[in-house]
C-alpha cells in the first residue's frame, strides 16, 4: 500500500485523495476565512502606521506654523509702522490688513485644491474588496 505524497495533502494535513467534497469545501472555507482576517488585519496595521506618520507630520507643521505666524506678525507690525511714516496710521494698518486678506484667500484656494487630491484608504482595502469578485470569477 502506498502512502500519499505531501502534495496530496492540504495545509491542515487532510489527504486530498481520500477527502470528501464536504471536507474539501470546509477546508477552502477555512482558508478563505483566514485570508480575509489576515487582509483586514494588514489593512488595520497600515492605517495605524499611516496615522502615526500623519500625526507626527501634523505636529511638526503646527510648530512650524506657529513660528511662521510669529515672524509674520512682527513683520506686519514693522510694515505698518514703516508705512505710518509716510501716511496716517489707520491707512497703513488697512493696507497691511488687505495684503493679508489677499494672502489668506490665495492660501485657502491652494489648500482646497490640494485637499481634493488626498488619496484615501490604503491599497489593502481595495484588495479586500476585490476578493468576493475574484471568488465569483470576475
Amino acid at each position: 500500500m502506498t502512502t500519499p505524497s505531501s502534495r496530496d495533502r492540504t495545509a491542515s494535513g487532510v489527504d486530498v485523495s481520500q477527502a470528501s467534497i464536504g471536507d474539501l469545501l470546509g477546508e477552502v472555507t477555512r482558508d478563505l476565512s483566514t485570508l480575509m482576517r489576515q487582509e483586514v488585519e494588514l489593512a488595520k496595521v497600515e492605517l495605524r502606521q499611516e496615522a502615526t506618520k500623519a500625526g507626527k507630520a501634523a505636529g511638526a507643521f503646527a510648530g512650524a506654523g506657529f513660528a511662521g505666524y510669529m515672524v509674520l506678525l512682527f513683520l506686519s507690525f514693522a510694515l505698518w509702522w514703516g508705512l505710518s511714516n509716510v501716511m496716517d496710521q489707520g491707512w497703513a494698518a488697512l493696507i497691511v490688513a488687505v495684503i493679508w486678506a489677499v494672502v489668506g484667500a490665495v492660501m485657502y484656494a491652494m489648500g482646497r485644491s490640494r485637499a481634493r487630491q488626498v488619496r484615501g484608504l490604503p491599497q489593502t482595502t481595495q484588495t479586500v474588496r476585490e476578493v468576493p469578485d475574484a471568488l465569483k470569477g470576475r
